[in-house]
């Protein structure tokens, strides 16, 4: 149910704190509506966005909020039936719409104003490469609108407006550039966020399988993959890794849009790939022809595909490479991607969002190769849907066995990280209690030693309390 009139209108956003919802809510302030929202956990870095946006914050999902009198309620695909603010709203007939949608049919697809949308698709890398993008484009001038989940360090935030390009003077930015994340849209609508979202340009950047509480195997995933696919035109392009078989299996159920590869196996030499590497970079070739060098501090092999895929990306939208490369060599890494959060003692603390075993293991080695033989105590919270339902658990193990050490927080789960981890026998710890697991990881932390958490989720606060302590030990 939608209302009829674009005009200004009060909307009162149901979840608003999560990444996604809350950059609904700037991109809707921003358009001149009034905005309010509830959540379960007000908690910063987006409530501080948010309320600095102006937008009212309510705790809690308490059914008198229908007393606000908001035109319509944009629904978080947190909030379930039995939510009771959800059950109110239904059972007064108020008008409501799933976040993908709404965000479809009010920035990317205003008719006074349609969007090019970049979307950025994949099991891994989605934020990461979507911040790249989007910070490529803006580093040429185009001034693109965005919505990301996390926070860009080059922008300071999760969402904004296209604003005034200085390409075209006097002009809108047509760009917008999305994370497209194939989780379910909403209670009342089980498609993959990103079909509502009709991406001109789509990155494509790997497919494996995730979310095991919504979806049964990994070809229910590649079907939502292909959906994405339908929708993008005949005159867009998909950004394709060439080295992953599922996407081959996803565009060979049909494709009807150009498509150009990125990280195709080098020995057939098309598309985007990485020539030399070097210590801070690598060469960027196209079709077997240099580009350019990039010189960044990112880690890890995962960020050198997503670097491929923003510049075949943005190249699509008129960027040249130097320029892309030129930008990418100030890109500043998201918020909660390999972000040292402190040294004290000797002891550098590093905040990851790595919550898949595959994304566990690139970060460990990513980290591997930055710090070389420095003792790396690797510190995990399995906290995402599929984590804790354990489907992931047989791979957890072989993921962590670059780390020399390994705790885990293993408090409400369904299954035993304990028994998940005993090939690693002596090296990993598992505790259910925080205050032990903080202690155990003291007892073993010695300078130089490198302490990796990974978590998506705010996991106790435990890098500032290890970094506390660390900082009082070195005090005595």
């Amino acid at each position: 149910m939608k209302p009829e009139s674009k005009h200004p209108m009060h909307i009162h956003i149901l979840g608003i704190c999560g990444t996604f919802m809350g950059g609904i809510a700037q991109l809707a302030r921003s358009a001149g509506h009034t905005v309010t929202g509830c959540d379960a956990n007000v908690y910063p870095p987006m409530s501080t966005q948010l309320e600095a946006a102006g937008i009212q914050l309510i705790e809690g999902y308490a059914p008198e909020q229908i007393n606000l009198g908001a035109d319509i309620y944009v629904i978080g695909n947190v909030v379930t039936r039995g939510n009771p603010l959800m059950e109110a709203i239904l059972n007064a007939g108020l008008p409501y719409i799933s976040g993908p949608q709404w965000l479809a049919e009010h920035v990317l697809r205003d008719r006074q104003a349609p969007k090019w949308v970049l979307a950025v698709a994949g099991t891994h890398g989605k934020t990461t490469t979507t911040s790249m993008l989007a910070w490529i484009l803006e580093y040429a001038g185009l001034a693109p609108g965005f919505l990301v989940g996390g926070v860009p360090e080059n922008f300071g935030v999760s969402a904004r407006a296209p604003g005034e390009p200085r390409q075209e003077p006097g002009g809108r930015s047509p760009f917008f550039v999305i994370e497209a994340d194939e989780y379910d849209t909403a209670f009342f609508d089980k498609r993959s966020k990103f079909v509502h979202y009709q991406p001109r340009t789509a990155i494509l950047n790997n497919l494996e399988f995730d979310h095991a509480d919504i979806f049964a195997d990994l070809p229910a995933i590649e079907t939502q993959f292909h959906h994405l696919v339908r929708t993008v035109p005949g005159q867009g392009r998909l950004v394709v890794n060439g080295g992953e078989d599922s996407l081959q299996r996803v565009l060979a159920r049909g494709c009807w849009s150009d498509v150009e590869y990125f990280a195709a196996p080098a020995d057939e030499a098309k598309g985007w790939q990485a020539g030399t590497r070097y210590d801070d970079g690598f060469e960027v070739l196209l079709d077997g022809r240099a580009q350019g060098r990039l010189r960044w501090d990112l880690m890890g092999e995962h960020n050198t595909q997503n670097a491929l895929a923003a510049l075949a990306a943005a190249r699509h939208v008129g960027v040249t490479p130097e320029v892309g490369i030129a930008a990418l060599a100030e890109f500043r890494n998201v918020k909660r991607r390999m972000e040292v959060r402190g040294v004290a003692d000797g002891v550098t603390v590093y905040d990851d969002f790595a919550h898949h075993p595959t994304a566990i293991a690139t970060t460990v080695a990513g980290l591997r190769s930055k710090v070389g033989a420095a003792r790396i105590l690797a510190v995990l919270e399995p906290r995402s849907n599929t984590m804790k339902l354990g489907v992931m658990k047989a791979a957890l193990a072989d993921s962590l066995r670059e780390a020399d050490k390994v705790f885990c927080y293993a408090a409400k789960l369904g299954w035993s990280p304990a028994e998940a981890l005993t090939p690693l026998g002596a090296l990993a710890q598992t505790l259910d209690d925080m205050d032990l697991l903080i202690e155990a990881i003291l007892a073993e932390a010695r300078p130089g030693d490198q302490i990796l958490v990974m978590s998506n989720g705010g996991f106790g606060g435990i890098h500032q309390r290890l970094l506390d302590r660390l900082q009082a030990r070195s005090a005595h």
